[in-house]
């Protein structure tokens, strides 16, 4: 047993409280910050947090990055990385719906309360995401992505998670709604995507729960929009 180091003595490391926000940068230009800014200084106003710092660095020139911009007690702080997730998925990816359930009341933010998500990522095994439920059993978000559903010929968007800026992008000018998806509908769902900054929007190409699955068709979106696009050279 270790003696717990004094500068971790603070909520922020010891109960997570922290807001945050990951952005996908491209060459250099954070995409999408506006609308970040706008959703971290909510979540920060929940939690009782100083507001976060708006003036952002001056950034490396990677073709793709992820900006992880984090608020605690202390401050804001800032990380950048490459974002080089590999070869885009063609034939799109399988995802699993477990029985992990979102918080239910910080699911609609991004905090250091993160432990869920880890947790169905877990549970994702060899799928490639993890889908979390609400405590209806609805299906709610992702461990990493927001789904994005296409049932009954509309566009579903599942309540009870976070609110993607990606999937937000996406759905401008389309008709879409959004509401509760008990886990017996999924079955029925015809096309399905994730959705994330680290991503982009992804076809999946195959929904599995705890004895079913369902095929779909893989339809990668047809745009060059940077925060909509797979992160590839």
């Amino acid at each position: 047993m270790k003696p717990l180091p004094p500068e971790l003595e603070s909520p922020t490391w010891l109960h997570g409280l922290t807001a945050f926000t990951t952005v996908r940068t491209h060459q250099g230009q954070p995409l999408l910050w506006p609308a970040h800014l706008a959703r971290l200084r909510q979540t920060c106003a929940v939690l009782g947090l100083p507001a976060p710092d708006a003036d952002l660095p001056t950034l490396e020139l990677w073709p793709w990055g992820l900006l992880r911009v984090t608020v605690g007690a202390e401050g804001t702080f800032w990380g950048h990385r490459p974002l080089t997730p590999g070869p885009r998925p063609e034939g799109g990816v399988r995802v699993r719906l477990t029985d992990i359930q979102v918080h239910p009341q910080l699911a609609a933010h991004k905090t250091g309360n993160y432990l869920p998500y880890r947790l169905a990522m877990g549970r994702a095994g060899d799928a490639f995401e993890g889908w979390l439920v609400g405590p209806d059993g609805t299906l709610a978000d992702g461990s990493r992505t927001s789904p994005l559903l296409e049932l009954g010929g509309q566009w579903i968007v599942p309540g009870g998670g976070l609110p993607s800026l990606t999937r937000a992008v996406f759905l401008e000018g389309r008709d879409w709604s959004d509401g509760p998806v008990h886990p017996s509908e999924l079955p029925n769902v015809t096309r399905a995507w994730i959705c994330g900054s680290g991503v982009g929007v992804v076809p999946v190409r195959e929904i599995v729960g705890e004895d079913w699955s369902v095929s779909l068709p893989v339809e990668w979106p047809r745009t060059d929009d940077p925060a909509l696009v797979w992160p590839e050279e």
